[in-house]
């Protein structure tokens, strides 16, 4: 996971935020990791990240089990078409049975499947190489919506 948050660090315009214990964020978002393309390095008032990294449960998220110790989990926007490859299924279809605890293989995201987000626990040598090319293509096309708003007048 180290070297995929590395790489990301490394794109041009992106806007990680990584909230810390005593920041202003709220504490459920503390550890974890969020990236934006904002090249003004600002939060963008209008949008999501591209990417998350989470390292806990979350209200209403736990089939990940991500309080197990060393428990990390990517979450990529990826569109219908890349999701529906990666998963075989249709972002908007009823889930089919999985084992939402599995390390390193790409599910849909267990909250945000609908809209067209993939999770991946604990990347490591059979999903490390996709994820990294997942993670360009989800800042190439936030990019691209960040000049469409920019050229509709539209900030942020």
């Amino acid at each position: 996971m180290n070297q995929l948050l590395e790489e990301v660090r490394a794109f041009d315009g992106v806007l990680e935020l990584a909230p810390a214990e005593g920041s202003a964020f709220p504490e459920i978002t503390w550890g974890d990791h969020f990236f934006f393309y904002a090249p003004d390095g600002e939060p963008p008032r209008r949008g999501q990240p591209y990417a998350t990294v989470v390292t806990k449960n979350y209200p209403g998220d736990t089939l990940c089990a991500l309080d197990r110790p060393g428990r990390r989990r990517l979450n990529i926007h990826v569109g219908t078409a890349t999701f529906t490859e990666l998963t075989g299924e249709h972002p908007r279809a009823a889930p089919a049975p999985r084992d939402y605890t599995a390390t390193d293989a790409v599910l849909p995201h267990p909250v945000y499947r609908a809209q067209t987000w993939i999770a991946i626990t604990n990347p490591a040598t059979a999903t490390t190489p996709l994820a990294s090319r997942l993670l360009h293509a989800a800042h190439e096309a936030a990019k691209r919506r960040a000049e469409r708003r920019r050229g509709r007048g539209v900030s942020g």
